[in-house]
This record gives structure tokens, sequence and C-alpha cells, in this order.
């Protein structure tokens, strides 16, 4: 048995890369399948911004995705997708259309155009050049969380966001794991304090250990947002080992954006694009319902885990003086340093 990590690459057959641009304040994240995943995903947030994920739905033809792509940069960061395309077909991937190999590779993005980083950038934007690197950067085993990838201009409404992760494994051996990218217009942490909603699914003290609040004041619950003007969104990738359907896959995602809401105070607002993108590598079969309702269940736990883990990680950028790092503002270690 490969060791555990707590990352999205437990999932056997998954890489990871991210490419970071600190002065653009920005980034992309590729997460490359080393064959061909069944996959779907669903958007609850009201703002979305996305490439390909019409394919995505159950009723649709193609089933199989060789990547998925999460960025920065807005509508700008879709040309990121075509970097990682382009790595794909250079190395021979893609869905065979006569003697034409075409990737598929759907795409979430997050506005982060607002954060104090360049964008002055001329004609063409840098990210399809930083999906392409993104790509040559993925690897199996460890990769880094935080202010790193997709999630380097990320905020929130009360603190830096980032790019978490978190992985568990089923009492039938499967292993469900999840990757968000935090930029919410909402906040994960509980009022002024520094604990978070996703609190109950914690585990081994990965984001601080510190628990629930022994009482919940008004303020605790009110909202708290970046303002009524401003774009956001919370994107995400759940992924499994298990034999599913992409009917069953798209229900995965749906139960991750239930971890989602339970990680985030508002979620899937009108201005968010609250997307997630469900996979099954097909490793191991399940056996009925019951196996199939404890992937639901972890889908939910490590998405809600993956969120409060991409904010506890983050570190604030040296140009993004309006949201500080959870470290920053509650003075507290990080028991983990990616």
């Amino acid at each position: 048995m490969s060791e555990w990590r707590n990352l999205l690459t437990d999932v056997e057959g998954v890489s990871v890369g991210h490419a970071t641009d600190l002065t653009l304040g920005s980034g992309v994240t590729a997460i490359v399948f080393d064959r061909p995943a069944t996959a779907s995903g669903s958007v609850l947030g009201g703002a979305p911004g996305g490439r390909d994920t019409d394919l995505l739905d159950p009723a649709m033809t193609v089933s199989e995705v060789d990547a998925f792509v999460l960025s920065g940069g807005s509508a700008f960061g879709l040309d990121a997708a075509g970097g990682v395309q382009a790595g794909l077909r250079e190395a021979g991937r893609g869905f065979p259309v006569g003697n034409v190999r075409v990737p598929i590779v759907p795409q979430a993005i997050v506005m982060d155009l607002l954060n104090g980083g360049n964008k002055d950038w001329g004609l063409h934007s840098p990210y399809r050049d930083l999906g392409y690197a993104a790509f040559k950067a993925a690897r199996t085993g460890d990769f880094a969380l935080g202010t790193v990838g997709a999630g380097t201009g990320a905020t929130t409404a009360t603190l830096k966001g980032g790019l978490g992760s978190a992985s568990a494994r089923t009492r039938s051996g499967h292993v469900v794991a999840a990757l968000a990218v935090v930029n919410a217009l909402g906040s994960a942490t509980i009022g002024n304090g520094a604990q978070f909603w996703a609190a109950p699914f914690e585990q081994d003290n990965e984001f601080g250990g510190l628990g629930m609040p022994q009482r919940f004041d008004p303020a605790d619950t009110a909202m708290q947002i970046k303002g009524a003007s401003t774009t956001a969104t919370t994107i995400a990738v759940v992924v499994t080992n298990a034999v599913l359907t992409k009917a069953q896959i798209h229900r995965l995602s749906i139960t991750a954006h239930d971890g989602l809401a339970r990680a985030i105070l508002p979620a899937h607002l009108p201005l968010d694009g609250d997307t997630v993108f469900s996979a099954a590598t097909g490793r191991r079969t399940i056996d009925g319902m019951p196996d199939f309702l404890a992937l639901c269940h972890a889908a939910t736990a490590v998405m809600a885990r993956a969120i409060a883990r991409g904010v506890f990680t983050a570190s604030a950028l040296p140009h993004t003086g309006s949201q500080p790092a959870w470290r920053d503002r509650f003075g507290a270690q990080h028991p983990f340093d990616f």
C-alpha cells in the first residue's frame, strides 16, 4: 500500500501540477489522469466560468476526460485548458476522432483580477503558457497547498484563500479525495474567530484542531461577504478509484457540493461560480448501493476538509493587504509546512 498523503494523489493514477506567478497574483492547477477517467460535474454558483462543462452532463456522449484544469484569471484564464490540451496532444493523448486525437480537458476559473497583482499582460493573457507549465509539472505524490497554482490569488470574505486537498478511505477500501480552490464570496471561518465551519469533519488536526465554538452568537452566523459587486468562486475536483457510471459520478459531485456548503457560509450565491468536477478512475468495483452511499458521504466530508485546509495553509501575497492569512491574523503556527 502506498504512502497516505491526505491529498488528491492518494487516488492511484492521478497527478497534480501547479504553475504559480506571484507577480501576476494568479496561477493554474492541472489534474491529469494517467488514462481517461469517467467524469461529470455540477455547477451551483450563479456566476460560473468554464470550458467543456456541458459535456460532463450524464446525457452527453463523451464520458471520459484526460484532465481537469482549475485556474485564476476569470474568463481570461480559460486559455489555460489550451495549454494543458497542448501537453496532452504532445503526449499522444486524447479522444479518437478518425485519425486525430482530441484531449478532453474541462476547466473552471476563479475571479482574481482585483487582487492587486499585475494584470497588464499585453495582447494575450499568460494562461495558456501557465496551463502548459502546470501540465508539465504534474506529478503523483506530494504537491503544494495554499498560495499556489489556481489558489495563488484566492481570497475569502475574511481571510486569504488558497488551494487545499484532503482524502479518505471508506470501509470497503475505496479512496475518495478532493482538491479545492477557495476564492469564496463568503467565509470559511466562524464569525471573527479562527475556527472553521468544517471543524466536525477534521482529521488529525489538519486545519488546527480548534473544534467548534462552545456557543454561537448572532454575529457568528451573520452574512460576511466580499461585497455586493464582486464575483468570486470556489472551484473543486472530487475523485474516487471506484468503478462508477457517469450518472453516479454526477451524483458524487452534488454530494461534494454539500461539503462546500458545510465549509463556507454563505455558499452558492448569485455572484459565486461554485463548480465541482468529479471523476472515477475505475480501479476498484463497488458492491451495490451501500458502497455508493459511502462514497457520497466521503465526498461531502473530504470537500469540506479540503476547503478549510486551503484557507488554513494559505500565506498572504506581498501585494495583497486586504485579506490577511489565517496564521497572520490568529498568530498560530501550522502543524504542516508545505
